[in-house]
């Protein structure tokens, strides 16, 4: 049987974005047929447990320390348990090594949008030897598939788009009486585009609703974001969340009018299918990754137009049926994304690799 290492280098205690995707896939791959390399004193399963200082929660450093684990201490490691295959949920594996890597794509957001920052250098060096070494890249959508082949001329038989999951235990329809208030959940960084939200919001005119940001506060982006809404004098009907826990994230969900993700682009955009399993509106960007999400489901949204953006927020708040037909098709459109099904695939991929 094919031995795999799976690299759950990525999972903290306070999981957002990557770390979700690694927590719940490797809750949901085969036992038997996996070695984790974790951190320690997660409380979760783990084979094999890594120094804390790894995750990303860490900083800058711990990435060039996760960088050196991943060169030095796990070719050793898979050697001392003759595994087979490296598999990462993100672009990261050892480098200039025997070892099959199999790794999960997300988006090319600082290629897309690049600044001058590591992130940005780690995907103009680091990431091409990874794309080249692999054996093969798992895509979280077609749209990120077709930015690697691209961007990069990741040639298209390594590329294995598959459908990712959502934890369906903690995201669905609770009782709860809808709310005036608009959702955005994530990073506060540009390609969010929560400045032409932001100015959509005001144009709208609907001075009885509120705007619930969460996300942690970024010392780059965030003060301009404030000093927006002074501006248009919409600091009374804004309000800011940093990290939530997923009790209190159910409730935003179930209580909020919908979740705006009009993002310039995602790779997949998880939080737009935690609300539909909970039967809430989304209002999402026609670009990236979305619509292949969504479906038929939702307002779909030209991000670059702002009254594009409101007209979708006006249309939520006077469709008196707008409620009642996202808990129908919501949670049966979120049933397609689910983990088991994923892991499953992922196994089946490995084991006819060869």
């Amino acid at each position: 049987m094919t031995s795999i290492v799976f690299n759950g280098s990525y999972i903290t205690k306070k999981n957002t974005g990557i770390g979700v995707v690694s927590k719940d896939l490797l809750n949901s791959l085969s036992a038997h047929k996996i070695t984790s390399l974790i951190p320690k004193d997660l409380g979760i399963r783990g084979d094999i447990y890594i120094p804390n200082n790894l995750s990303p929660g860490s900083g800058f450093k711990s990435h060039l320390r996760r960088l050196s684990w991943l060169q030095n201490a796990v070719p050793k490691l898979m050697n001392n348990i003759n595994a087979e295959y490296f598999l990462s949920p993100l672009l990261e594996a050892p480098l200039f090594t025997n070892i099959k890597s199999i790794v999960l794509a997300h988006d090319l957001i600082p290629i897309r949008y690049p600044s001058i920052s590591f992130l940005t250098l780690y995907h103009l060096i680091y990431i091409p030897l990874i794309l080249k070494q692999s054996r093969l890249i798992l895509c979280n959508s077609v749209s990120t598939a077709n930015d690697l082949n691209c961007f990069y001329k990741v040639p298209r038989h390594k590329l294995v788009p598959i459908k990712l999951g959502f934890n369906n235990k903690k995201y669905y329809p609770i009782k709860k009486t809808r709310q005036n208030f608009f959702l955005i959940i994530g990073r506060h960084n540009p390609h969010k585009n929560l400045e032409r939200v932001i100015k959509a919001f005001a144009y709208a005119k609907i001075n009885n609703y509120q705007l619930v940001f969460v996300g942690s506060f970024d010392k780059r982006y965030t003060p301009s974001l404030i000093q927006l809404i002074d501006t248009l004098n919409l600091r009374h009907l804004c309000v800011w969340k940093d990290w939530i826990d997923d009790e209190e994230k159910l409730s935003l969900l179930n209580e909020c009018q919908a979740l705006i993700i009009a993002s310039l682009w995602e790779g997949f955009g998880l939080p737009a299918l935690e609300a539909m399993a909970c039967g809430t509106p989304v209002i999402a960007s026609e670009r990236g990754a979305l619509p292949e999400v969504l479906g038929n489901y939702g307002y779909l949204v030209n991000p670059f137009n702002i009254e594009s953006i409101a007209f979708a927020m006006n249309a939520v708040i006077n469709d008196k049926k707008c409620f009642e037909k996202a808990l129908h098709y919501g949670p049966l459109r979120a049933e397609s994304f689910n983990w088991r099904d994923t892991a499953r695939s992922i196994e089946k991929i490995i084991q006819e690799i060869d």
